[in-house]
């Protein structure tokens, strides 16, 4: 073992041991797993957090936008525009309302189904007046609002057929529909509007509504279920029938899905605008208050005045907290070897070597004035490891002994060189194992 004294009394001093006696501070698994156990279960939870939206986010774009004209998935509609194409109508895919007013012709029809009701009333009505017949899927509140204000929901259909049963011969020919699916409502007047309803389910609940306006004589075909337009159900039934019958006697189509380019360009709202009105009188008024307390409590007071305040520790309670540590982790090893640095630090000044000394010299010349042996002395300082509280006590002691009997021959001026080392082996208990010297 080498060591180099230089360093404060209550600086920490690395001791090795040998194999068997070595105590291991390194944590065990079990111990950093107990600490981390919390990272680990919040690590596992943001892991399958983001394999599950993964997936999800997967499964929906393997799936496509619904009714979309270039989707082949079973919800898109590319079957049916394909269809189409090939009868020689003009198909335009429109994502924008824009797009919509320079695609419509005199003599073209527009399919709408707006999923997410990105359009208000007043855009839905312009898109009712550009082309001559209309096609809505699945409508909602605000659609029925614009375009047939008359019509309303009726529910989910219960009835198992659908037959068609009506003056129109688009829905004739397709003869029946696939059962289920929503419906709409029919009141018994209707103003302007001629309303005639097919695939009944009820007395006035129908799978088709189809408004014609008297005055401009533009057609809207009101389709609640937009399964009928998907290439999942588009060859069930007479639904092939119905929308190729919809959806083909204009050269021209316009397939439009709404999208947020659609929404009105609007900036996020201020925070002034979030903020009820009565809360920017509120904050003046405190403002001049606070402004009015500072104020006056400000002046009953003097200036500040900055004083130090030290803290004085005392050496003695340093050791005691020390101490009441090393007793309550059983660290005899530790505290041990805190009395030897300082031992050692003292006899290397006793014996006229400096701080920064080696130990091995300090060893040589305490064996020297004292006559004892290297290795007796050796073992005081470095070597004998407590097992026990009673052995911790007697290396103390023998410590001390040494210091006392290295600081008299210091004194005489001469080494006695007939002490024998038995001395030193009665007053140390006998050593469990050995400490190697690195």
């Amino acid at each position: 073992m080498s060591a180099t004294l230089g360093s404060p009394t209550d600086a920490p001093v690395r001791l090795t041991g040998t194999a068997d006696s070595t105590t291991v501070a390194t944590p065990t698994l079990r111990a950093l797993l107990g600490r981390s156990s919390f990272w680990l279960i919040a690590t596992a939870c943001i892991l399958a957090t983001a394999i599950v939206a993964v997936l999800v986010s997967g499964g929906s774009q393997a799936a496509g936008r619904a009714l979309a004209g270039d989707n082949a998935a079973p919800a898109g509609s590319m079957a049916l525009v394909e269809v189409l194409r090939q009868q020689g109508v003009t198909v335009t895919l429109a994502s924008s309302l824009a797009e919509v007013r320079g695609a419509v012709g005199p003599n073209s029809t527009v399919f709408l189904y707006d999923e997410n009701s990105y359009l208000d009333q007043s855009q839905l009505r312009e898109l009712g007046d550009l082309a001559t017949r209309t096609v809505v899927a699945a409508p909602d509140f605000l659609a029925l609002q614009a375009l047939a204000p008359t019509v309303g929901f009726g529910g989910v259909s219960e009835s198992d057929t659908l037959a068609a049963d009506c003056s129109v011969p688009t829905a004739n020919r397709a003869g029946e529909l696939s059962p289920g699916g929503d419906t709409l409502s029919i009141p018994p007047g209707s103003g302007q509007l001629l309303l005639t309803g097919c695939f009944a389910s009820d007395t006035n609940t129908f799978s088709l509504v189809q408004v014609q306006n008297d005055t401009t004589g533009r057609i809207i075909s009101l389709v609640p279920d937009a399964r009928l337009f998907n290439n999942e159900h588009i060859a069930d039934y007479g639904n092939a029938a119905l929308a190729l019958g919809l959806l083909g006697p204009s050269d021209s189509l316009v397939w439009y899905l709404p999208t947020l380019a659609d929404l009105p360009r609007t900036g996020p709202p201020s925070l002034a605008d979030l903020m009820p009105g009565w809360v920017t009188p509120v904050l003046v008024l405190l403002t001049l208050a606070a402004a009015a307390a500072a104020f006056w409590r400000g002046a009953r007071f003097g200036p500040l005045v900055a004083e130090n305040l030290p803290v004085t520790v005392k050496a003695s309670e340093t050791m005691e907290g020390r101490a009441r540590l090393y007793a309550r982790s059983n660290a005899r090893l530790r505290a041990l070897d805190a009395l030897r640095v300082g031992a050692v630090q003292r006899l290397a000044l006793a014996v006229g070597l400096g701080r920064l000394a080696h130990l091995g010299e300090v060893v040589g010349s305490v064996a020297h004035f004292t006559g004892r042996t290297p290795d007796d002395v050796r073992r005081v300082l470095v070597d004998a490891i407590p097992k026990s509280d009673a052995q911790l006590m007697a290396f103390s002691d023998a410590l001390q002994a040494l210091e006392h009997a290295t600081g008299q021959a210091v004194r005489a001026g001469a080494a006695p060189a007939a002490r024998a080392s038995a001395s030193v082996s009665q007053e140390l208990p006998p050593p469990p194992a050995e400490r190697m010297d690195p």
